[in-house]
C-alpha cells in the first residue's frame, strides 16, 4: 500500500503489488464468485477473474436472451459455469450483484433469502445500498457487503487487462460480518483487473458517480460539444469543420495529452494563441457551469435523480424508448458528420484499402 499526498490531504491507495497472484489465491482459492448479470461490467470483470484463476460462475435472468448467448460464446457452459440467477447465487460465496440498478431492485426479494451467513455481497455501484429507501436492498446482517467500482466501462476494464494494464477503481466496506470483508474486497478488486484502488463509501461513490456521468463524463461534455457545433454551423462552417474543431481534435489530439501528463502539460504543448485563449476563457465556463453542477449534485444527494432512474428504467417500454432516444443522437447531423470523419482516420482508411 502507498500513501499519496495531494495538497494537505493524505490518502492510502492499494496497488496490484499488494495483492500478487499467490495472495489472491490464498484469499479466494476456496471461494466461488457468482457474477449476476452479463452486461459490460459483468462480462469484463468475470472474464478477467477467470483469466486470473478465480472460480467464477455466471447467473442470468433469461436463458433465451442476448446475454445468455454472449456468455456461451465467451465460453461459459450452461449447467457448469452458467446458471439462473437463483442457482448462481446459491453456488456463490461472493455474489457480484451487477444487474442494472432497476434490475437489482426487481430481483432483490427473490435473491435475498439465498444470501446465507458468511457470504459476501459485492457491488460495483453504491446505488442500491445508498438509496435503500427507494430500492429496498437491505442485506442480511450476517454477510459481508463490499464494493469495487472501476472508473470506466466494463469494456475498458477488459481491454486494459488484456493490454497488461489496469483500471483505477474505488472500494468500500459497508458491512464486515466475517472479519474478512476487506481482504475479500481487495483481492477481488485486483482480480477483476484494477491497477490501484482508493477507498470511499457507498454513498460517496454513488454521489460522485451520478454527478460525473451526468456531468463532464457524458452529459455536460456532450452538451458543450453540441452547443459549439451548433454555433459553428449557424455561422456557416461546414459539418466536417465543425465536427473536427469540436470533437475530433479533442478526442484524438488534446485529451490524450491531458491523460499523459495533465492539463498544464497539454496547454504547454499547444500554440501560444491556444494557450492564451484557454487561460482567458476557462474561468468563464467554470462560472457559468458551476451553478448547474451544484444543482445536479443536490438532486443526486436528495434522491431526485435516482427516483427518475428507477421509474424510467422499470417501465416495460424502457428499452424501446432508449433505442428511440439513442437513434435521435445517432441521426443528428453532428454524429452523422462524426461517422464520416472517423472513417477518414488514416488507420481506418488504410484497413479499408487493404
Amino acid at each position: 500500500m502507498r500513501q499519496i499526498t495531494i495538497g494537505n490531504i493524505t490518502e492510502t491507495v492499494v496497488e496490484r503489488a499488494d495483492y500478487p497472484p499467490e495472495r489472491i489465491k490464498a484469499i479466494l482459492g476456496n471461494e466461488t464468485v457468482a457474477v449476476l448479470g452479463y452486461g459490460v461490467q459483468g462480462r469484463g470483470q468475470s472474464l478477467n477473474m477467470k483469466d486470473n484463476g478465480v472460480n467464477v460462475v455466471i447467473g442470468l435472468r433469461d436463458k433465451t436472451g442476448k446475454g445468455w448467448d454472449l456468455a456461451t460464446q465467451d465460453g461459459w457452459v450452461p449447467g457448469k459455469t452458467l446458471f439462473s440467477l437463483e442457482e448462481a447465487t446459491q453456488r456463490g460465496t461472493i455474489v457480484q450483484y451487477l444487474l442494472s440498478d432497476a434490475g437489482q431492485k426487481e430481483q432483490w426479494p427473490t435473491l435475498k433469502p439465498l444470501l446465507t451467513a458468511g457470504k459476501a455481497l459485492y457491488f460495483s455501484h453504491g446505488f442500491s445500498i445508498a438509496y435503500k429507501d427507494q430500492t429496498g436492498v437491505i442485506p442480511p446482517k450476517d454477510i459481508d457487503v463490499i464494493l469495487v467500482a472501476p472508473k470506466g466501462s466494463g469494456t475498458t476494464v477488459r481491454r486494459l487487462f488484456l493490454e497488461g494494464r489496469g483500471i483505477n477503481a474505488s472500494f468500500a466496506i459497508e458491512q464486515d460480518a466475517t472479519s474478512r470483508a476487506r481482504d475479500r474486497c481487495l483481492a477481488t478488486g485486483i482480480a477483476i483487473g484494477s491497477g490501484y484502488l482508493f477507498e470511499t463509501t457507498f454513498q460517496k461513490e454513488v454521489f460522485s458517480d451520478l454527478t460525473g456521468e451526468r456531468g463532464v463524463l457524458m452529459g455536460a461534455i456532450y452538451g458543450l460539444w453540441l452547443a459549439q457545433y451548433e454555433v459553428l454551423r449557424e455561422h456557416g462552417h461546414s459539418p466536417s469543420e465543425a465536427f473536427n474543431e469540436t470533437v475530433e481534435e479533442a478526442t484524438q489530439s488534446l485529451y490524450p495529452l491531458i491523460a499523459e501528463n495533465g492539463m498544464d502539460w497539454m496547454y504547454a504543448n499547444c500554440s501560444t494563441t491556444a494557450q492564451r485563449g484557454a487561460l482567458d476563457w476557462f474561468k468563464r465556463f467554470r462560472d457559468a457551469s458551476k451553478p448547474v453542477f451544484e444543482e445536479l449534485y443536490q438532486k443526486v444527494a436528495d434522491g431526485t435523480e435516482t427516483r427518475r432512474v428507477l421509474e424510467s428504467n422499470s417501465r416495460k417500454d424502457y428499452r424501446a424508448q432508449l433505442e428511440k432516444e439513442l437513434k435521435e443522437v445517432a441521426d443528428s447531423e453532428m454524429w452523422r458528420a462524426g461517422t464520416v470523419v472517423r472513417s477518414l482516420r488514416p488507420e481506418r482508411a488504410a484497413k479499408s484499402k487493404g
